[in-house]
């Protein structure tokens, strides 16, 4: 793969655009899973989504609301405070890498976790990945149509050795 592919995305306003909302649904997505507000979750999403985490793939909104729910619950079970409460979890996304070709788009990112299970209830960096996410716009509003998160930390969920993002450029030229 040559420098031209992972440059060859073109800047301009409408790119701007499109990524404040991408980065926006980001974010969103984020608060809302860390505050469990599952409704405004579920609308993040095309009906015909496909989700894939440490626990597999799933597709459709109410897989995936189930897949969360789930996880949350065991999350909430994992993560306890020095008083065996459960601990404040919440998500961090570092730096994205998004394209946009009309009304589909690409994103790689850096995420890390971190609750308060330290010492004296203090913040503990837990987990960390790579979001990979196909979106696609609907109704002028861009929505996932694939989320697969991997998990730096966990034997068989690492994103591998290659830059994520020249992936993610081969992949949208190449096909």
């Amino acid at each position: 793969m040559t420098a031209a592919v992972s440059n060859s995305q073109i800047y301009d306003e409408a790119y701007a655009r499109d990524r404040a909302e991408i980065e926006d649904l980001m974010a969103r997505y984020l608060f809302a899973l860390d505050y469990n507000d599952m409704d405004t979750f579920e609308t993040m999403f095309t009906d015909d989504a496909e989700f894939e985490f440490a626990r597999g793939r799933v597709a459709g909104k109410a897989n995936i609301m189930d897949a969360v729910k789930g996880f949350k619950k065991r999350i909430g079970e994992h993560y306890k405070d020095e008083d065996g409460n459960p601990a404040t979890l919440r998500h961090v996304l570092a730096h994205t890498a998004i394209r946009v070709q009309g009304d589909r788009a690409w994103t790689r990112a850096q995420w890390f976790e971190m609750a308060n299970d330290g010492p004296g209830k203090s913040l503990k960096m837990g987990t960390f990945g790579i979001y990979e996410d196909k979106l696609v716009r609907v109704d002028g509003r861009w929505l996932f149509s694939e989320r697969r998160i991997m998990n730096e930390f966990l034997e068989g969920r690492q994103s591998g050795p290659e830059n994520p993002v020249r992936g993610m450029d081969g992949a949208v030229i190449g096909g």
